[in-house]
């Protein structure tokens, strides 16, 4: 999606005169630098917005029609009130009706709504850009029709939104970091309780790059399902089966001793969710600290872990994440996203950057994919632009 530029309801193709006021909000996409992969429903996460963002705005109509449009594609979609529901065929605009699903469930939308949505978020490589769509669309709605409703609970009831639309859980870290991001800081998340920590970060002398390796995308849920499975039973043995337990409980075990009790494949998945656990506050007094020597090893640890033990990585992205640990100025480099190809991200000296770039010659020419590179900041939290628009225009 690209970037829509100063506000102007113009470029919405909004008729003003005819569906005023115009709500226009904006969230960020997201990078998670450690944590991924951990024990569903109870993970640790470290974090930050991007400064990539998708904006949506809302606009009344005069009749029951739902209507979506993505600038950037030129699309446009349809529904009502009456048929309203998830579709397969709306794709990108069934992340709008996940947010239009609560203000229905309140009573508040009883007419018909224009959306338009654009972005500058890559989409497909796990930067969280359909849960910016979500946030963005959440904000402008609720800001739309006033409606007295605190961040975390507008979180809490887009989580459960998300998960009647999709039939499947919600990524509430998304959302969180999302919401309640801040520029120059990295966040640390914890996922059950949803309590934040903002981590003041000064990389004014490094850039952090994000790679898209486009490995050809495959079917991965099996995959990660039977990770989550070796895990839980991990888990099971590490609690002899007492309920109500996590891993939070066993961050200074050695599993080397269950070696007996575990196969070796659980018991490197639950090695992985244990050490990465660790790492986190590792990284954290690392930043707090300066301390670059520690948070490039815990980085570079992270990402081995997960190649080795959790086995989510794939040849280009190990290629990547080696090559760039090779150049001097790269501070750290691992995957990011759901894994099996996708992207890692690299925080790198600026003045390594052209090495950094002069290497990925190399990889095209091994693997025959052609790399994208994306340079982003650690961004804002989602927030709504405005409620009104003034201009004067026509169809």
């Amino acid at each position: 999606m690209a970037d829509i530029g100063p506000i102007h309801c113009g470029e919405y193709g909004i008729d003003i005169d005819q569906y005023e006021p115009v709500v226009i909000a904006q969230a960020h996409g997201r990078v998670h630098y450690l944590g991924e992969h951990g024990e569903p429903g109870h993970g640790l996460f470290l974090s930050s917005a991007i400064d990539r963002s998708v904006r949506v705005a809302v606009s009344a109509r005069k009749d029951a029609s739902l209507r979506f449009y993505a600038a950037d594609f030129g699309e446009r979609k349809r529904t009502t009130l009456v048929n309203f529901r998830y579709k397969r065929e709306d794709r990108w605009a069934n992340f709008i009706k996940v947010a239009i699903h609560i203000f229905i469930k309140l009573n508040f939308v009883t007419k018909g709504l224009n959306f338009t949505i654009t972005g500058t978020i890559p989409q497909h490589i796990g930067l969280a850009s359909s849960q910016a769509i979500e946030i963005a669309s959440a904000l402008a709605l609720r800001a739309f029709f006033g409606v007295s409703m605190s961040d975390r609970e507008l979180l809490d009831r887009l989580a459960a939104a998300h998960e009647f639309f999709f039939e499947k859980s919600a990524p509430i870290v998304d959302y969180a970091v999302t919401l309640f991001a801040q520029k120059d800081h990295f966040l640390v998340v914890d996922e059950p309780t949803l309590e934040i920590k903002q981590v003041k970060i000064n990389l004014s002398s490094y850039k952090i790059l994000i790679m898209d390796a486009r490995v050809p995308r495959i079917p991965i849920d099996e995959e990660l399902e039977e990770r989550q499975e070796a895990i839980k039973k991990g888990l099971e043995v590490l609690s002899h089966k007492r309920t109500g337990t996590t891993f939070r409980e066993y961050v200074t075990v050695d599993m080397l001793q269950f070696t007996g009790a575990l196969s070796e494949e659980i018991r490197r998945r639950s090695t992985h969710i244990i050490q990465e656990l660790r790492r986190i506050p590792e990284a954290v007094q690392a930043l707090e600290s300066a301390d670059q020597q520690a948070l490039s090893k815990i980085i570079q640890h992270s990402h081995e872990s997960l190649r080795d033990q959790y086995e989510v990585s794939c040849p280009e992205i190990d290629w990547l994440v080696k090559r760039a640990q090779e150049i001097d100025g790269v501070l750290g480099s691992r995957m990011t996203g759901h894994g099996f190809g996708g992207c890692t991200y690299t925080i790198i000296r600026e003045n390594a950057v052209s090495e950094f770039k002069r290497r990925l010659e190399d990889y095209e020419r091994i693997f025959g994919f052609h790399p994208i590179i994306y340079e982003v900041k650690p961004g804002d939290g989602a927030r709504v632009i405005t409620e009104h628009c003034v201009e004067r225009i026509s169809n």
